[in-house]
């Protein structure tokens, strides 16, 4: 229930931190040349969207705590809103280290920041801080995260100036900012919809899954992303190094995530077991079914980076204005005809079935083709189908304690990689892979990358 809690205000204050980036990480990190002077006013500009932001979370409160029922909420509220200050001030920081390439630094960040959070949260659950312990890793997160970013950046705010300048960016990041709305209301309202219709205790089942069919995503795709984003941004006027580029991160995200989904279906059972405990069986029939939708987001992402560094992002905003919308649709039909399970199982058959008119209207009039996208895919969903029945087998043929079963399965779902190792066309597979994580792990500059 506190995690259930927690998602409640999350949900609502995620909208305000849409809104406070306003899409200008994207329209920054693309950006052909940023002056040092249009630098200084978006850091005051971004600042000036934060503090605004603040204030009127805080003051909406009393609705959200309206909204569920749930009059503690208020006080989480108006905890958790001068987050959105914080994250104003960070984000002209990161982008700009980001647009410099500077991922080592990046990595060493996000580390210390999760590190800090982390840990002064267990402290504060071991003192019986309850749902206050989880606010607590947030907020120091985002804390430590802000005085690394200051450190690396060292930042001139100058006199409190917003140049002309900014409003090309704001009207490039607009766009960005509408794809991106739609696609966290896809992603947030179900936790809405299930705290609303179904309480705290279902939600936090949700969210905690939910979380956990996230860490693939967030640590195989989030590296990739950092680097593809600048990368393509710089090669999209060399049709054969952008497609290049194409090819071997969607190789990299398919072999990576796939097979990594559905092993984890496979054993979610036991994996839920050991992360949480007792009392979690719900979230483990919702990990697994999140599978579908994990591979489905995992692709999606390579469409995001097409028309955001080919500054097609108009044109995103308007697909996404037609098909986000009917995956929210899903939610309620698939909480009505099945509960919670559903409306999970139709959010993920949606998003499998939406990547193909998606990526025939984010290519269409590019260089890119439909194999660029196809290719690099099928032979890890062969891989993974196998994977994920061998895994599958395993922990249901046996009746052993949960770790013993988790790592059978675990190894019963690789199997299948070192049969299909004996077919060339894997073996090539595992050394453009090998040469794009080198080539990525070097990145100082788009020739080196654009290379792979």
């Amino acid at each position: 229930a506190d995690f259930g809690l927690l998602a409640m205000v999350t949900a609502i204050v995620g909208v305000a931190d849409l809104v406070r980036d306003f899409g200008l990480t994207g329209a920054i990190i693309q950006a052909r040349e940023i002056s040092e002077r249009l630098w200084r006013s978006l850091m005051w500009f971004s600042f000036a969207i934060g503090a605004i932001l603040m204030l009127i979370v805080a003051a909406c409160s009393p609705l959200i705590a309206g909204l569920y029922g749930e009059p503690q909420l208020v006080a989480l509220t108006l905890v958790i809103a001068p987050s959105l200050l914080v994250n104003g001030l960070a984000m002209p920081m990161q982008a700009r280290v980001t647009r410099n390439l500077g991922f080592s630094t990046l990595a060493k960040i996000d580390v210390m920041a999760m590190v800090a959070g982390v840990g002064t949260s267990i402290a504060a659950a071991f003192a019986g801080w309850g749902v206050w312990a989880l606010v607590v890793m947030a907020g120091v997160g985002q804390i430590s995260r802000l005085v690394a970013l200051w450190v690396a950046v060292r930042p001139r705010f100058g006199r409190p100036y917003i140049s002309r300048e900014v409003l090309p960016m704001v009207s490039t990041g607009g766009s960005i900012f509408g794809a991106e709305l739609l696609n966290y209301a896809e992603r947030n309202l179900d936790n809405v919809i299930v705290g609303q219709q179904l309480g705290p205790a279902s939600l936090g089942q949700y969210s905690r899954a939910y979380a956990l069919f996230l860490l693939p995503l967030q640590q195989m795709n989030g590296p990739i992303g950092r680097v593809a984003l600048p990368v393509l941004s710089k090669l999209r006027d060399d049709a054969d190094r952008y497609r290049r580029y194409i090819r071997s991160a969607t190789l990299v995200i398919g072999y990576m995530t796939i097979p990594t989904y559905a092993i984890a279906a496979a054993v979610s059972s036991q994996l839920i077991a050991l992360l949480l405990g007792p009392g979690w069986e719900q979230a483990a029939v919702i990990f697994s079914l999140l599978g579908i939708a994990g591979v489905a987001q995992a692709l999606g992402k390579v469409r995001g980076w097409l028309y955001i560094t080919m500054g097609r992002s108009h044109r995103q905003f308007i697909y996404d204005l037609v098909t986000r919308p009917l995956v929210i649709v899903g939610f309620f039909v698939g909480l009505q005809m099945g509960g919670i399970y559903g409306m999970v199982l139709t959010y993920g058959i949606l998003s499998l079935i939406l990547l193909i008119p998606g990526f025939a209207f984010a290519i269409r009039g590019t260089f890119v083709t439909p194999g660029d996208i196809l290719r690099p895919v099928f032979r890890p969903t062969i891989v993974a189908a196998a994977s994920f029945a061998a895994a599958f087998a395993v922990t249901r043929l046996t009746d052993l304690p949960d770790i013993v079963e988790l790592i059978l399965g675990g190894f019963a779902g690789l199997v299948p990689f070192a049969l299909v190792m004996v077919i060339p066309a894997y073996r090539r597979d595992v050394l453009r892979i090998w040469g794009f994580v080198k080539q990525m792990r070097k990145a100082k500059e788009p020739e080196g990358a654009g290379a792979s």
